[in-house]
């Protein structure tokens, strides 16, 4: 059994039956299943590299299947259980992987050949990072003499990336030199410089169009017109990794060296709770513990992973900890409200993690909640404290730790892909039967506003509803997400990037 080799060429294809045994015996050789029709040989190889050198790939065009050689048993593994506790996305959809019952893959180099090229580049680059020659290569994988400097956007932002990320992802292919990220026409966007214009196209063509995290933070990545980047500072907006001596500008002390690889070392699991594409996987030891925890944390963001927010600017007289637990519950896992006793209108807002808390604070800053604007910023604080058994702290302080409304505690869950800023359309969801457009009309305009359009999902559990404003529709949302709807099913309302 151990010798089994398969060969794949034109006509014998009738072989490829697929493998039918969910958890066979280990093998080098895995199979994948289910892929986007439009998938391309790169992003499938670009699954396997965080745990080690790929040597061959079989794509089954037709079937929507591949099959990916390892160069070992053990990397096959790691990827193996990795992926078995934090589901593959390629394009969005969820794939699978399993062991091949096949031992190598012998392929057909005429019908494989543009395969063989995507691998031969890819590997060439992760071995020495080493020029390739045009000979080996297709034009369709790699073509000469490109800039080093990439120009890198990031679409579908709902986690926020760091420099960090972006120097841990892109140094899979090559030495980073310098980096630069910036905001335009409300974009985050970055420059990046390889040593080698090799290094920059292979980057390219590994990880244009892939994900960061799950279903989100999608890279599109061009060459940039320039040559060379000149950086000034070193902090968390630029970086020269030459010049460790640089100044850091805006009054922030200069990266110290040793604490810069320090960070660089703690942020290496960078990953949502339970959203992780294989991007972020520094190597195959990291993944394999991140696959033996069954969920990675996520240590060291660069806000310090700070998790508390402080609020102010709240209207007093209306605020209350429930309302601001469903409000910021939308970005986040509230733990636990505060609202200051010695100044009601601003409180003090624990989320689960920094990512969390970072996501609260760009969407929810600004905004209108009762009337007034509100400011959202970090806090000083690391944890919001509960009051004294036995004191009476007036309801100020609540603990939502054990709250069974928390949207992101499942892994992977679908709300992690349905992050929007608030906008006036809701969605809504967990719709009982028996309840009609009428009902929901009224229930939503007795929240203040006026209901401006409607409209059911085909299944009828689901809508979109539309209010006259922002303001308006964040109000309905703190006032009927979990509305009990009867038939002890209770509404869920989410802001929506539709509009009706």
């Amino acid at each position: 059994m151990s010798s089994m080799v398969v060969t794949a060429n034109g006509n014998d294809n009738k072989k490829f039956k697929g493998d039918d045994k969910m958890d066979g015996a280990p093998s080098r050789v895995l199979h994948i299943r289910k892929l986007p029709g439009e998938v391309t040989e790169t992003e499938v190889i670009a699954l396997g590299l965080p745990f080690g050198k790929v040597t061959n790939i079989l794509m089954l065009k037709g079937k929507n299947q591949a099959f990916l050689e390892l160069a070992t048993e053990e990397a096959a593994i790691t990827m193996v259980n990795y992926y078995s506790a934090v589901t593959p996305h390629l394009r969005n959809q969820p794939i699978y992987i399993q062991y091949s019952n096949h031992k190598e893959l012998k392929t057909d180099n005429t019908l494989n050949q543009r395969a063989q090229a995507v691998l031969q580049a890819v590997t060439a680059v992760q071995a020495t990072n080493a020029p390739i020659s045009g000979t080996t290569v297709s034009e369709s994988a790699v073509t000469p003499a490109q800039s080093p400097v990439l120009r890198i956007i990031i679409d579908n932002m709902y986690y926020p990336v760091t420099l960090d990320v972006l120097h841990q992802i892109f140094s899979k292919f090559g030495a980073v030199l310098k980096i630069i990220t910036f905001t335009k026409n409300n974009q985050f966007q970055a420059l990046l410089q390889y040593g080698d214009p090799v290094n920059a196209q292979q980057a390219k063509l590994a990880l244009d169009g892939q994900n960061i995290y799950n279903a989100c933070c999608t890279l599109r990545i061009d060459f940039s017109k320039l040559v060379n980047l000149n950086v000034k500072y070193n902090n968390d907006k630029s970086r020269d990794y030459t010049r460790p001596d640089l100044p850091s500008g805006d009054g922030q002390p200069a990266l110290d060296p040793a604490i810069a690889a320090a960070f660089a070392k703690e942020t290496s699991l960078l990953a949502v709770p339970g959203a992780l594409s294989p991007l972020a996987i520094p190597n195959a030891a990291a993944a394999a513990a991140a696959a033996a925890a069954g969920r990675v944390g996520m240590p060291g963001v660069s806000a310090g992973g700070n998790t508390v927010l402080l609020v102010s600017n709240l209207n007093e007289e209306m605020v209350t900890p429930q309302s601001l637990f469903t409000l910021f519950g939308v970005y986040g896992d509230v733990q636990r409200v505060k609202i200051l006793y010695n100044k009601k209108d601003s409180a003090l807002i624990q989320m689960a993690d920094g990512n969390q808390s970072q996501l609260a604070m760009s969407h929810l800053n600004g905004q209108k909640m009762y009337g007034k604007i509100i400011r959202v910023t970090l806090s000083k604080h690391q944890t919001v404290q509960l009051p004294r058994e036995g004191l009476d702290d007036q309801g100020l302080t609540k603990d939502f730790g054990n709250s069974p409304l928390h949207r992101f505690k499942k892994p992977g869950s679908k709300n992690f892909q349905n992050i929007f800023p608030p906008s006036a359309t809701l969605h809504l969801s967990n719709i009982p039967p028996s309840v009609a457009e009428e009902d929901l009309r009224t229930l939503f305009a007795n929240t203040g506003g006026t209901v401006k359009a409607f409209k059911f999902f085909q299944d009828h559990k689901m809508a979109l509803l539309q209010m006259s404003t922002v303001e308006e529709a964040i109000q309905a949302l703190i006032d009927l997400h979990n509305y009990n709807l009867g038939e002890n099913q209770h509404l869920r309302v989410s802001f929506s990037k539709s509009t009706i």
